[in-house]
């Protein structure tokens, strides 16, 4: 699998990313290793994963999997902390919580580093530099590698980013930021990656399918097996079943018919070669599902079709929104 550069570091990374959001939790252990084999063996290396996912268990499971099915050198382990369960503050960037947060990731994960370390999500209720101060630490401490931040909009990425390489004293800079992106949420394209491309901070899209939608498995219906009939997952895919959401569907697959290809293929080809991005993160429920998706390897779409699937997709960009010179 070709490797990118993570932002403007040395870091490479395989080009797709292995998510493990339901290791632990809905993929079982020999889900899992399938998974993880399969990917390994074709050249991939990020691995993704969250203090929170499975509620430590995905990170656990990862940790065993390392230890006794691939070596720990051949992979790129990145992790999140932030999100603590609490109906008050869904987020904690504290560099008390998130410090402590990455001392048991590491316990979990049986490694004494991450390669990438993530802040998951912006907390307005810490001032942004004691949160950055705990990325500096973690990376001083050789607790990890590289950091980067998940979920901030384009100013809270901006700010951070610009803080890391303009304050005084010893920085961490931001490898990268992991955002939903993909044919049905182009929303980072407005401001985030704007940013993220102008400070080389690169771009780890999550849920590149469209929450499973780009894939034309809810075209007739919801399956029984799928995350759109499950209890926990149906309210994450539903906004993404609307008419607006049919349209762009349905041309990627008629994209897929005129390529002889699948829908998953076109939908994972066109956000992996969008500027700025290096590594969309796949979560798939098992190794079929995730040896369909690592075959996107071969594919690259016509420019024709890249313009057309940008067309029916396209997000309304209006003042302040980059360009407002129509005004």
């Amino acid at each position: 699998m070709e490797q990118r550069h993570l932002g403007r570091t040395g870091l490479r990374v395989s080009r797709i990313g292995l998510g493990t959001l339901t290791w632990g939790r809905d993929t079982d252990e020999h889900d899992a290793a399938e998974q993880l084999k399969a990917f390994w063996e074709v050249g991939g290396t990020l691995v993704d994963t969250a203090d929170v996912y499975g509620g430590g268990e995905a990170e656990y499971l990862l940790g065993q999997l390392v230890a006794g099915l691939v070596p720990r050198h051949d992979l790129v382990i990145a992790t999140k902390a932030g999100s603590v369960a609490d109906p008050y503050r869904r987020f904690n960037g504290s560099r008390g919580h998130l410090l402590a947060a990455l001392d048991a990731s590491l316990a979990r994960l049986g490694t004494d580093y991450v390669d990438l370390w993530q802040v998951h999500a912006f907390d307005p209720m810490t001032p942004l530099d004691e949160t950055l101060q705990a990325l500096d630490i973690a990376v001083s401490s050789g607790r990890a590698r590289y950091a980067g931040v998940s979920n901030f909009c384009g100013w809270q990425l901006a700010k951070a980013a610009t803080w890391q390489l303009a304050s005084p004293g010893v920085r961490t800079r931001l490898a990268s930021t992991q955002m939903e992106y993909s044919l049905l949420q182009r929303g980072v394209e407005r401001e985030v990656l704007p940013a993220a491309l102008d400070l080389g901070v690169g771009l780890l899209p999550s849920s590149p399918l469209g929450r499973g939608v780009l894939t034309g498995k809810y075209r007739a219906g919801t399956p029984a097996d799928s995350r759109g009939a499950s209890e926990l997952l149906a309210p994450f895919v539903e906004p993404y079943l609307d008419d607006p959401a049919s349209r762009i569907v349905h041309a990627v697959a008629t994209a897929a018919d005129g390529l002889a290809t699948t829908a998953l293929q076109v939908a994972l080809a066109w956000v992996r070669d969008r500027p700025g991005v290096v590594a969309p993160i796949i979560g798939a429920r098992n190794a079929q599902q995730l040896t369909e998706a690592l075959s996107v390897e071969t594919l690259s779409l016509p420019d024709e079709i890249c313009q057309a699937l940008d067309d029916v997709s396209a997000p309304v960009h209006r003042y302040p929104d980059q360009d407002w010179s129509t005004l």
